[in-house]
């Protein structure tokens, strides 16, 4: 068995595509799963008069607004390789939900606008694939229009993110004058907008187009050459190990929505990307082809299918096979339970699994058992892996529900919402107001929308604006501390927190209560 289970840890690649909004990430995750064969025809995220909708965007307001604000989960077998790919929200507001994201995957694809270049949320991103030491590969995007100059592209991708790049290959002009990309890895011409017979040009030994061809007498190709003796002379070598570690990423030009380049692009990602790695637990680094079953909860997402109201937890594999039925123990109450219903993705398709590894992402029905963090394991062992970051909140509103006999439904939605880890709920000591906290405010906007349509309860929203959240580490608290500008409450797990209106109510106040102590919860993660 363990040779086996070796063999198929090995076969597997868990990446996340990291991108700023618009940048082609949900169109580039479509076209990989068609080469997959998991889907046979591969929708645009713009062609919403079509009523075609990208695969991965399944909550009805990411088809309204054309972004992905939840992280799906899509797996797929492409030449011997199991591919589970994680495709993240783009948008800002949600960029806890994305870092989880990464704490669950082996490397990232970041997606930049060749006309745009880095842009302010993949570097945010970035940073935190860098802080794990993540191997990164970079695709840019849109060559079939006008974009910068790809030696400009390239130093500002090591200037801005500080990290070496390797071009894999270089584009033969550009926009309505884009002929192709010169493969340097594979030493072939792939030709843009041709017949499958005439894609591959071969090259001869000087590496130029074998024989006579039309490009040869191309001014851009040419160009491209001059620009790629520059690359063999001045640009980085290229390095499997610094792959590895994640300061250098081999850079692929193409354009996704016509399909051009990502063919090329995902099967040299297949060679060189890391199968899953060992990972860190308070008992050390646990290997992933080691026997006996353990994993952590990234996400939970309620009602992915509207129909049965239902909540699946997101379950990253980190060791050993996991196999419906089995006996597993929840580190963080001890508790033994049985795993039965289970399930793996292609976006909102499901089918029920029955046996996966690690490194593989699956689905398990959750009733409320499950919080985001925690550790799973076969048996009795008592591990726990490393905990995920989050955020502090810092925009807040008071919530209630508009018609007070549907009090039940509203309580639900809000206690499964919360759950999922996207906003975050506090209770007023007296009163039990109920107060929601977010990272941005198009968090909020997607939870009016859900409870109105998953639950079926109308909201009224009242802003209290930005404050700053800090909770209270001797939890004996004199309530007569709260006021208006710091507000008392109290978190989902009963824990007292104060709601600063600003830094000089926060300075204030610890001035004048010394033997209080704060703390922000982020602060461990920094």
């Amino acid at each position: 068995m363990a040779k086996t289970l070796k063999a198929e840890v090995e076969s597997r690649r868990t990446f996340a595509i990291i991108s700023h909004p618009d940048a082609g990430k949900t169109t580039m995750t479509e076209k990989l799963l068609y080469f997959g064969g998991a889907i046979r025809d591969a929708g645009t995220v713009k062609g919403k008069k079509t009523g075609k909708y990208a695969t991965s965007d399944w909550m009805e307001i990411e088809k309204q607004r054309g972004i992905s604000v939840t992280s799906s989960v899509m797996q797929f077998d492409y030449d011997g390789f199991r591919i589970n790919i994680l495709d993240t929200p783009g948008h800002q507001d949600f960029s806890e939900d994305t870092y989880r994201t990464l704490m669950a995957v082996d490397s990232a694809v970041m997606i930049i606008d060749s006309a745009k270049g880095i842009e302010e949320q993949t570097l945010k991103l970035f940073k935190v694939c860098r802080m794990r030491g993540i191997p990164i590969f970079t695709f840019i995007n849109k060559l079939d229009r006008q974009g910068r100059p790809p030696l400009e592209l390239l130093a500002e991708l090591e200037e801005v993110l500080g990290i070496e790049s390797y071009p894999m290959n270089w584009p033969i002009g550009m926009g309505k004058e884009f002929y192709g990309i010169y493969d340097r890895y594979n030493k072939r011409i792939e030709q843009f907008r041709v017949d499958e017979d005439q894609r591959f040009l071969e090259l001869d030994e000087d590496g130029e187009i074998l024989g006579n061809h039309s490009l040869k007498e191309s001014a851009l190709y040419t160009q491209a050459l001059e620009e790629i003796m520059l690359l063999d002379e001045a640009g980085n070598e290229f390095s499997d190990e610094k792959i590895n570690n994640g300061t250098l990423s081999p850079v692929f030009f193409g354009s996704a929505l016509t399909n051009f380049g990502v063919q090329t692009f995902l099967e040299t990602y297949l060679q060189f990307a890391p199968s899953p790695q060992p990972r860190m637990t308070n008992e050390g680094k646990i290997d992933p082809t080691s026997e006996g079953f353990s994993g952590f909860i990234f996400k939970i997402q309620a009602n992915m299918n509207p129909a049965h109201r239902d909540r699946i937890a997101f379950v990253r594999i980190c060791s050993g096979q996991f196999e419906r039925g089995m006996n597993v123990s929840l580190a963080r109450t001890g508790k033994q339970f049985k795993l039965s219903q289970s399930t793996q993705f292609l976006a909102d398709d499901r089918s029920t699994v029955n046996a996966a590894v690690s490194g593989d992402i699956i689905g398990l029905y959750d009733t409320g058992t499950y919080q985001i963090g925690d550790t799973i394991s076969e048996g009795k062992r008592d591990i726990h892996y490393e905990k995920l970051p989050q955020f502090t909140p810092e925009i807040f509103v008071r919530v209630t529900a508009k018609n007070v006999m549907k009090q039940k439904s509203f309580h639900k939605g809000v206690e499964q919402l919360v759950q999922e880890g996207a906003i975050q709920l506090y209770k007023t000591y007296r009163m039990e107001d109920y107060i929601l906290g977010a990272v941005g405010q198009l968090q909020f906007e997607v939870f009016e929308h859900r409870m109105k349509n998953e639950y079926n309860s109308d909201v009224i929203m009242e802003s209290i604006g930005s404050k700053i959240a800090r909770w209270i580490e001797n939890e004996k608290i004199d309530e007569s501390l709260s006021s208006q500008r710091s507000l008392l409450v109290k978190d989902r797990y009963d824990k007292p927190l104060f709601l600063f209106e600003n830094d000089f109510a926060l300075r204030w106040f610890q001035d004048k209560n010394p033997n209080v102590k704060l703390y922000n919860p982020m602060d461990e993660h920094d």
